[in-house]
């Protein structure tokens, strides 16, 4: 277990789980929330456009998901154009409330990049706006900074594409935005299994966004506590300090006083 007191904090809100969850692609509510309980995350993203919170006639999340113990993260998913995403988180604060958010701003449906421009924009106006805005971007050290001069409250690069699974494709460039950001940095899109996570925790990141790795594996409440536990170890290992990478070998045992 990690120390209690290592914490995160995120505009003004600390929280010890370092793994935030989705809520997409699950079978049901009920699997979602039996995952959320194994991944002991604190945090959980809703796409506003996607998922019932209101419907009084169908199954809702806060049925499932009490939004009193858990908080809610409204997101902008399958939004294209800054616009649209400004016009969703507004209304989501109106709805519930809402002002810390997760900004999305897709470039195309192919890739599902973040379009740079126009999340930047997005960014600058809502931060104004008196949102907490938590960015989903690329891994672009020199725009993620643009983002956080902007007022971002943390920094969210994507690891591969979303839904991909392909785990951490850039470690360099994820360590130089760490290296270089005073808000916290939290790996999202691309993690696959549980030793993608612990990757990026061992980078220094201050936690690790996923829905798909979780959502998607044949068990998903065994895979959200392997990725509670690996987000744990990587965040122990980092704090722990590795051992330097050596050419040659290096003997464990002491070679003075030999027989």
């Amino acid at each position: 277990m990690t120390n209690n007191n290592d914490t995160w904090s995120v505009a003004g809100r600390t929280f010890r789980s370092r793994l935030i969850i989705g809520t997409g692609k699950y079978k049901d509510y009920a699997e979602n929330a039996a995952a959320l309980e194994a991944s002991g995350a604190e945090i959980v993203t809703v796409a506003l456009r996607r998922v019932n919170v209101a419907d009084p006639g169908s199954p809702k999340l806060v049925d499932f998901i009490d939004p009193k113990k858990v908080v809610y993260l409204p997101n902008t998913a399958g939004c294209y154009t800054a616009e649209e995403a400004m016009r969703t988180l507004r209304l989501a604060r109106e709805a519930g409330g809402w002002s810390l958010v997760k900004l999305e701003v897709l470039g195309d449906r192919k890739t599902l990049y973040p379009d740079m421009i126009e999340t930047l924009r997005a960014t600058e106006i809502l931060a104004k706006d008196d949102f907490q805005v938590m960015v989903y971007c690329s891994d672009d050290p020199l725009m993620c900074k643009r983002l956080e001069d902007a007022g971002a409250a943390a920094i969210m690069p994507l690891a591969a594409p979303i839904g991909s699974g392909l785990g951490i494709q850039n470690p360099v460039n994820i360590r130089l935005i760490i290296e270089a950001a005073k808000v916290p940095v939290l790996v999202d899109a691309g993690v696959g299994t549980a030793s993608d996570a612990a990757v990026a925790m061992e980078l220094g990141c201050d936690g690790v966004l996923m829905n798909t790795a979780i959502a998607e594996a044949k068990n998903p409440v065994m895979m959200a506590r392997a990725m509670r536990l690996a987000v744990e170890s990587g965040r122990l290992a980092y704090l722990a300090g590795r051992m330097k990478k050596k050419t040659y070998a290096d003997p464990s045992s002491p070679l003075a006083g030999l027989i």
